[in-house]
């Protein structure tokens, strides 16, 4: 999946932060460069690559670390927080037709878990009692239908 490769890149320079007993200036800023690398292979457009680890190096070096949370916990958190914020910030609920069907389009690159995800929202829609219709529209991967 195009997601397990941005994970495994974040995990490892999270892996790199943890090990080492306090941070300075210059290690996050190595593993901000390891998150936007992460970011642009992801298929990230490098403007919010290049804002978000901006931000997350910007609050990293300025933060209090709160007592509870090492050095590398800490820089985790607030990365936590920065890639919820910029995914939206928010839940929101899934908007309906005032008439039936409601049609929802999923769109994006191959192996990115599209499926997956409809699956799981069409179980979440019956679940509140809806009628949920899964289309399979893919003309390249017959399997996947």
């Amino acid at each position: 999946m195009a997601f397990e490769g941005l994970s495994d890149r974040l995990e490892g320079a999270f892996k790199r932060l943890k090990s080492k007993g306090s941070l300075n200036e210059q290690d996050v800023r190595e593993a901000m460069r390891e998150v936007r690398l992460a970011l642009l292979e992801a298929d990230v457009s490098y403007k919010v690559a290049k804002d978000f680890t901006a931000k997350v190096t910007e609050r990293a070096i300025g933060a209090q670390v709160m007592s509870s949370l090492t050095p590398a916990q800490m820089v985790i958190k607030i990365v936590n927080e920065e890639l919820t914020e910029l995914m939206g910030g928010t839940q929101t609920r899934l908007a309906e037709a005032q008439h039936p069907p409601t049609v929802i389009m999923m769109v994006g690159l191959q192996g990115s878990g599209k499926t997956t995800h409809c699956a799981k929202i069409a179980k979440k829609l019956k679940g509140e009692g809806h009628r949920p219709l899964l289309v399979a529209c893919d003309v390249y991967r017959p399997a996947a239908i």
